[in-house]
């Protein structure tokens, strides 16, 4: 496929992905004080209880023009699958001031360090309680992490705290209570990531390029915490040029180097953003990687 087809492509699923209503979830709990530091909880659609819990980590390269809307129809769409869902907002960048301010006519920056970090650990630490309050139909026994892009990688990295370098604020004392982690095109590999550009630099973006980046990699990075021990499965689409499929490879080969066993389905004819898109066929394989690992 030539360049410009492959644009084209991605613009029209682009267009696609974004074109549905937001979906309004049914409850909304704050876990912290900052506006940004919210969950929305979806109940499931056919009433059921007992429901396997998806925590929803939205994409947007870290920025903050991204938010939780824009996988609001990804929410509704697995709650109507059976699912109850806690899609979670975290503080991005691109804000006034974020990682040194913001050129003017330039991407926003991408994600806010270490904010956007102790945002998704506190969410995560924080979902039980809130989901049994607010949520009752969920059963928070059963809880699979997902997330799309810049998401994908916070979903991997919630699900690797147990083994972050010992004295992070993240670290968690035991793995985390999760059935598995269903990550839709992950920004998963680093240094791969830096290599091809992906998402205007923004990996260096958020955790600070020169002398930091190796520092605060060993944190952020999920290919340096590997294995993590957590079942673990990865969608990619062969044809995805916001995130190419070579980052999903390079984790999935780090992985088997460590000794563990990664899932990834590729998806023929497919690119970003369809992995989000309740109007795809690609959507559909997604609740059915996460049916797999929550039942």
């Amino acid at each position: 496929m030539s360049d410009s087809a492959a644009r084209d492509r991605d613009d029209a699923e682009t267009e696609s992905a974004l074109a549905h209503p937001v979906v309004a979830p049914d409850r909304t709990a704050a876990y912290g004080d900052h506006p940004d530091q919210v969950i929305d909880f979806y109940a499931p659609r056919d009433g059921r209880t007992a429901a396997p819990l998806v925590v929803l980590l939205h994409g947007g390269a870290w920025r903050a023009p991204y938010d939780r809307a824009h996988v609001s129809p990804l929410a509704d769409f697995l709650a109507r699958r059976g699912f109850a869902v806690a899609s979670v907002e975290y503080r991005r960048g691109g804000e006034e001031g974020d990682q040194g301010g913001h050129v003017p006519g330039a991407d926003p920056v991408a994600g806010r360090w270490p904010e956007t970090f102790d945002d998704v650990a506190a969410a995560l630490d924080a979902l039980p309680a809130l989901a049994a309050r607010e949520l009752p139909e969920a059963d928070v026994r059963r809880i699979v992490v997902t997330g799309h892009s810049a998401g994908g990688h916070l979903a991997l990295w919630a699900a690797a705290r147990h083994v972050l370098p010992e004295g992070s604020p993240w670290r968690l004392p035991a793995p985390p209570p999760l059935r598995g982690v269903v990550a839709l095109a992950p920004i998963a590999d680093f240094a791969t990531a830096v290599e091809l550009g992906v998402c205007g630099g923004a990996v260096s973006q958020l955790i600070g390029g020169g002398a930091v980046f190796e520092e605060r990699s060993a944190h952020a990075d999920p290919v340096a915490l590997l294995p993590t021990g957590i079942a673990t499965a990865i969608v990619h689409g062969e044809e995805d040029i916001v995130v190419p499929l070579a980052v999903s490879e390079a984790y999935v080969d780090a992985a088997a180097k460590s000794g563990e066993m990664v899932g990834l389905t590729l998806l023929g004819d497919v690119g970003h953003f369809p992995l989000i898109d309740p109007a795809a066929d690609a959507c559909a394989i997604v609740a059915e990687e996460i049916t797999q690992l929550a039942w």
